[in-house]
């Protein structure tokens, strides 16, 4: 089993989810990389349970020790690792199901594969308690991308069938971005909370779940990052966000849509921007990479774009200096409380369930932290494999 991912940087996230504590460790961080340990509490207090009616109400600090590779204040360039304690604990509701294969989950798919020797309580490695750690190690991925005046943001585009505004996937600011981030139930349109929070309490009430579509830009990213083929942009995002348990599809730009369009309204015609392309509107000054990708090719302020944005930022796998943008979508908790067919593994008979437990009516709403934690990890990958 291979929990590793990564290039230039590399992850390991270890533990289980009714285990003594799930973590990470980075390698490859630059050193003297400065981390402020506020931010990265403000990110796991994102995701964290048990802050309201439509998480589960499992309680947890997430509050993260880091054992290494971080010395007065600054990245060291070893290996980072973060440790976070799971406390609130309630593994007995496990021993009644530990051979009842819940539909929806890998308990089927984790006995078959392990021989029967994995951790069943809480879902074991599989749990979405292994975002935690993911969360981390992309609050420090993101603290690198602030440097190079890079902001990620995710809202709530669908909660089951209430849906919000799409972001403008050209003029995207930094100001949205950073306002999703300090919303509890990020939206573009205010309006849509209260729906969305009554479709999942609906749903909590009658002992089920619903899903959801989460839509992510990334802004102020070079032109020329990435590669075509399997090291695309798209190739690289996809393969770490389908590694978040409950993601079930991405799509770039228009995506699907564009299956119904013509090429002439498809494509997006490149125009000469006086303006530095890429730089918000609000106080955000450009990279001084992004400067010298574009002063190679082209005079002062001079900057190509495109009118529109159906390809989310990227051309033959490689980011063209627009904001980049694509959507998840994030199954219902498999997990509910109604009756359910299925079958013991131990006597190989079918049976029927009701299971029992903590858990989100909804996880697309704790999801988007690890999009955005997700998203800065592979944008630092792809931006120090440019600079090596």
């Amino acid at each position: 089993m291979s929990s590793i991912w990564g290039d230039n940087i590399k992850i390991s996230v270890f533990g289980e989810s009714h285990g003594l504590a799930v973590g990470v460790v980075i390698d490859g961080l630059p050193p003297g990389i400065p981390l402020d340990t506020r931010k990265i509490d403000f990110e796991m207090k994102r995701r964290r349970p048990g802050q309201n009616i439509y998480t589960t109400q499992r309680t947890e600090t997430d509050k993260v020790e880091i054992v290494s590779g971080f010395f007065n204040g600054f990245t060291t360039g070893t290996p980072l690792c973060g440790i976070i304690k799971n406390n609130d604990k309630r593994s007995t509701d496990y021993e009644d199901i530990k051979n009842i294969m819940r539909p929806g989950h890998a308990d089927y798919t984790g006995f078959v594969r392990y021989n029967g020797f994995g951790d069943y309580r809480g879902g074991g490695h599989f749990s979405g308690r292994l975002t935690a750690p993911i969360v981390f190690a992309g609050a420090i991925a993101n603290q690198y991308l602030e440097q190079k005046g890079i902001v990620i943001g995710t809202h709530l585009l669908q909660i089951g069938n209430i849906q919000d505004e799409s972001i403008d996937s050209v003029n995207v600011t930094t100001k949205q971005l950073q306002l999703f981030r300090s919303m509890s139930f990020p939206v573009v349109n205010e309006q849509v909370q209260d729906k969305m929070k009554e479709e999942i309490n609906a749903a909590r009430m009658e002992c089920d779940s619903v899903g959801g579509i989460l839509e992510t830009s990334i802004i102020n990213l070079p032109a020329g990052i990435g590669a075509p083929i399997f090291d695309s942009v798209e190739s690289r995002l996809s393969a770490f966000v389908f590694s978040i348990p409950g993601v079930k599809g991405i799509e770039f730009g228009t995506g699907f849509k564009l299956s119904s369009m013509r090429g002439s309204d498809a494509n997006d015609e490149f125009y000469i921007s006086k303006d530095k392309a890429g730089c918000s509107t609000v106080n955000l000054n450009c990279s001084d990479t992004y400067n010298r990708e574009i002063s190679k090719n082209t005079p002062e302020n001079n900057i190509p774009r495109t009118r529109t944005n159906h390809s989310g930022g990227i051309n033959g796998g490689i980011t063209n200096g627009m904001p980049v943008l694509f959507r998840t979508c994030i199954k219902p908790t498999s997990t509910i409380s109604k009756p359910q067919h299925t079958i013991n593994i131990d006597t190989m008979q079918e049976t029927e369930h009701i299971f029992k437990g903590r858990h989100d009516p909804c996880i697309a709403v704790r999801a988007v932290p690890v999009i955005d934690a997700a998203a800065a990890l592979v944008v630092m990958d792809l931006l120090l494999e440019k600079e090596v």
